[in-house]
Formats: structure tokens, C-alpha cells, sequence
């Protein structure tokens, strides 16, 4: 890769951030989502600090003000409407200012704020405050919500909420939600995706489903703990709040916030202990927990490897999962698949079944740096920037041919690149802390 190319992607990553910044938030991309997105604002916001670190605070700050009282930080935020996205503010009936979904997604935003905080020349430590005191709300909810018997596993009530829409994990718990009710309705994705890339129907018939569950229920927390059809732990989701925890306690501790420090230690501790429910002994690494049935998933995802993005990771457990990484790796060209490329469910194209996405390849590389597994991470960076440059800003990518799909011209692709997978980012994806010590360690 040389240098001109390299500065032509550059140039390229804050155009698209620069296209689809609507003053005060980010647009992932023009007209498959025309809204603000909860996690791919807060990755956008690491974009942003590359080149305007005032405007990457202000898309955190946007994020927030869309806070409901009870704590939760919703997954979208309809700042205006736009009758060419479906679900949109009617279908989920939420009936909050500004109009929002009625679910959450992982929370990046802790680990990204104490990112900013380091890559930031000027003092942002004021205007951190707020944020902290807000995401400490969020976190609070996610336990008091999501973990009401103590466990120390949050439930997922749709999987939207995971962010990692399409798992084959979730085919399994679905299969228990009614969807005689759903009636007709006009999907608007795969007018702008190919079919083959996006959901099946009978899956979207059952997200559409749990929505109106939600909605039905006027979205009560205790409601839908108690009967909700779909109450699963994520590994992913579960493996992100841990490392937002830490990330907390730290960022609490920097601006004198003891209480804060104090509470998010305390959740921290509980997640950590809690996450273990969720090693399969059979298959060697993470995996999600159907929490209704008691049931784990079958198979591996990449989730398997945020473990080690979310704090240590016991040697014999790491050792299985570098085994696993290792067999992944001989079958596909690019990594990381979002889902086993050995099973028979693996689905190279097909949303969050097989494809690469650079948010996740992020994450588990920043990882597997902080465990000690350096070789790894530099594999899964010149991986993300073949692709980038290969290929352009999509969604995510075929781990097979490398193909670009989903959405073009994509912000949490772009801000990836700024932020980590470029040359000139002069970043690893490690806050300073992080270059010395794992969270929970």
C-alpha cells in the first residue's frame, strides 16, 4: 500500500463522515439509515476525532440527549421524519421526545469517550462529565433492566439489539415467537440491498413480532423481563458492557467521580464472574444463552473473541479460542467472519452470517493486543485495510472474494479506518491505560 493511496483513503473516510453529518449527529449512511444509530454514533465520534475533536464530542452528546428517563440509551433516534425506513416512529409507538426505538444497543460509548479523552489535544475533561453521569444511568439500567435476578448477564430483547441483527445464533430462540399477528408490511431494506444479502423473511416476520410485543406492552422493563418471548444473553452484548464497565470505572476515577467509580466497579465485578455461564466446554469458546429455555447456541461467532476485547481471558480458555481463530483463519480469505465458516449455516454474503465487518474487526483486534496476541491483531488490521482500500466504505465484506456489500459509502467504515485501520492513524485502538495493563486483570 503506498503512501498515495493510503492519503486518497484518508481523504476519502472524513468525506463520507463529513456527506453524512447532519450538523449535530451521523446518518451511518444515505438511505438504508437515514437516522442515528446508538453504536455507530459512538464509533463515528472516534472518526471524527481524527480531524474535529469538538464534533466528535457533540455526536456523543446527541446520542445522550436521546436518553430516556429510566437510563436506557435507545438504538435509534428519529431527529426527523423520513417515510423510507421501516420500522420508523409509529411502528414502535414509544411515544418519547424526540422519537426513539424502544430498545438499546451494546454500549460503546464508555470505551470510546475514554478514547476521546486520550486522543484529544485540548481538555474535554468538563465537557466529559455530563457523558459519564449519563452513561452510568445507561449502565445502571442495563442491570436493573436486563439483569433483574443479579446474575451478571444482561438479556438481549430482540435481536437488533445485539447489533449483530442475523445470527444464526438466533434462529433457535425465535422459533418461539408467535408471529400470527404481524399482518402485511412494506420492508424497506431490500430496496436498497439485494435480498440475498438482508434478513429472510420468516426472520423479519419475527422481529416485526417482538416489536409489537414492545409495543403492546408500552415498553415496561418488568413486563418484558417476565414474558417476553426472546430474552437471550449475548455474548457479544455481554462482552461489550464488561469492557465499558472498566473503561468507567477509569473514566470516573480521571474526572474525580469516586461514586461513579465505586457503583461501575461494583457491576464490573458482577459481569466478569457472570460472563463464565457463557463458555461451552463442547465448542471451545463464548456463545450466547437462550435464558427462557436455558439453552446455548450450537455454534461460534466472532463474538466468541470479543472475550478478549472485554477484559483477561483465562489461558486455557484463550488457548481454545486461538485454536478456533486459527481453523477460521485457513478458510477464508479476509477475517473475520461474523459467523463459522465451518458450519453449515455459514453464509458468505448474507447480514452478520459470514460477512466482515471493520467494527468488529476493531474490537477483537484491540483485543487480542491487550492478551498479549500482538501477531493476531496486525493480521486482522492488514486484513481490514485490504479490504478498505480494495474494495471502498461498505457495510461489511464477503470473507471469501473480499467483496464489498451492504451499504456504501459507510461511517463506522470510515471512522475504523480513521480511527485504527489507517497507516497515519497512529493509534492502535488502545486507550494509554490499555497499553499496560487488560481490565479485570
Amino acid at each position: 500500500m503506498n503512501l498515495q493511496s493510503i492519503n486518497r483513503c484518508d481523504q476519502r473516510a472524513r468525506e463520507i463522515l463529513q456527506k453524512n453529518d447532519r450538523g449535530n449527529y451521523t446518518v451511518p449512511t444515505d438511505g438504508l439509515y437515514p437516522f442515528q444509530w446508538n453504536w455507530d454514533s459512538a464509533l463515528v465520534a472516534l472518526g471524527f476525532c481524527a480531524f474535529d475533536p469538538d464534533r466528535a464530542w457533540r455526536e456523543i452528546e446527541t446520542l445522550l440527549s436521546a436518553q430516556w428517563d429510566n437510563g436506557m440509551v435507545p438504538h435509534i433516534i428519529f431527529w426527523k421524519d423520513d417515510e423510507g425506513y421501516f420500522p420508523g416512529p409509529a411502528e414502535w409507538g414509544t411515544g418519547t421526545s424526540p422519537k426513539t426505538s424502544g430498545i438499546t444497543q451494546p454500549p460503546l460509548a464508555a470505551t470510546i469517550v475514554r478514547e476521546l479523552l486520550d486522543r484529544s489535544k485540548e481538555d474535554f475533561h468538563s465537557r466529559a462529565v455530563p457523558i459519564v453521569e449519563a452513561l452510568n444511568r445507561w449502565h445502571q439500567w442495563f442491570s436493573d433492566a436486563r439483569d433483574p435476578d443479579g446474575r451478571g448477564l444482561v438479556a438481549i430483547i430482540h435481536p437488533w439489539e445485539s447489533g449483530r441483527d442475523n445470527l444464526p445464533d438466533w434462529d433457535a430462540p425465535l422459533c418461539h415467537v408467535d408471529t400470527s399477528g404481524v399482518g402485511t408490511y412494506s420492508r424497506r431494506d431490500t430496496q436498497h440491498v439485494h435480498e440475498d444479502e438482508r434478513p429472510k423473511k420468516l426472520d423479519y416476520d419475527r422481529y416485526m413480532a417482538l416489536v409489537q410485543f414492545g409495543r403492546e406492552n408500552g415498553w415496561d422493563p418488568e413486563i418484558i423481563a417476565r414474558d417476553n418471548p426472546f430474552w437471550v444473553a449475548d455474548a457479544g452484548m455481554n462482552a461489550i458492557l464488561r469492557r465499558a464497565e472498566h473503561d468507567l470505572v477509569d473514566l470516573a476515577q480521571t474526572l474525580g467521580l469516586s461514586r461513579i467509580a465505586t457503583q461501575a466497579r461494583a457491576r464490573a465485578q458482577r459481569l466478569d464472574a457472570g460472563f463464565e455461564a457463557l463458555w461451552s466446554e463442547q465448542l471451545g469458546g463464548y456463545v450466547s444463552l437462550d435464558l427462557r429455555h436455558n439453552e446455548k447456541a450450537r455454534t461460534l461467532t466472532a463474538g466468541t473473541f470479543l472475550a478478549f476485547y472485554a477484559s483477561n481471558t483465562p489461558d486455557r480458555h484463550a488457548r481454545r479460542m486461538l485454536d478456533t481463530f486459527h481453523l477460521w483463519s485457513k478458510k477464508v480469505r479476509y477475517g473475520v467472519p461474523s459467523f463459522d465458516p465451518t458450519s453449515e449455516l455459514f453464509d458468505s454474503i448474507r447480514y452478520w452470517r459470514g460477512p466482515v465487518w471493520a467494527i468488529i474487526n476493531w474490537m477483537i483486534a484491540n483485543g487480542l493486543e491487550r492478551n498479549g496476541h500482538a501477531e493476531l491483531a496486525v493480521r486482522i488490521h492488514k486484513d481490514t485495510q485490504s479490504l478498505i482500500c480494495n474494495e471502498g466504505f461498505y457495510e461489511y465484506f464477503c470473507p471469501l472474494t473480499g467483496r464489498g456489500m451492504g451499504g456504501d459509502a459507510f461511517s463506522w467504515t470510515a471512522a475504523a479506518w480513521l480511527a485504527w485501520a489507517s497507516p497515519n492513524a497512529g493509534h492502535s485502538g488502545r486507550s494509554a491505560a490499555d497499553r499496560n495493563q487488560v481490565p479485570g486483570a
